[in-house]
């Protein structure tokens, strides 16, 4: 993919994201993925985001930054969310949250490879205890 369509492509993928068309991430993720330097596999990520989804029904991530080099992406989003059941230890007051999300990824034969996401867990805390 040259850099266009891997923009393309990954707008589709925080598109999938923010409806929350988990089950279609087949698309994007490749069956075995590193994650974060662990071996992992595609159920695992979508696991995982059911569970942030099903913590957090207004989950949203919104792409501020997008650079492509070749095959990787580095990514800086922003999250934002109210959770509605206890999440991260913290139980739901109705506090939302806003955080900063950088993430890398690897892309090969069109779906991501390596995925590594950072965020300030702590600073979700705190915004989300009363």
């Amino acid at each position: 993919m040259n850099d266009n369509d891997l923009r393309d492509w990954y707008m589709r993928y925080a598109t999938a994201l923010n409806d929350h068309a988990l089950d279609d991430l087949t698309e994007f993720i490749n069956d075995t993925v590193l994650l974060s330097g662990y071996a992992g596999t595609r159920d695992d990520v979508v696991s995982a985001l059911k569970g942030v989804v099903a913590a957090v029904p207004d989950i949203h991530w919104e792409l501020d930054e997008l650079l492509i080099d070749h095959d990787r992406l580095a990514v800086r989003a922003i999250n934002t969310g109210t959770p509605t059941t206890e999440w991260l230890g913290v139980r739901p007051s109705g506090a939302s949250f806003r955080i900063v999300e950088y993430a890398i990824y690897q892309v090969q034969d069109g779906r991501f490879v390596q995925m590594t996401n950072l965020h300030d867990s702590a600073e979700m805390r705190r915004q989300l205890t009363p």
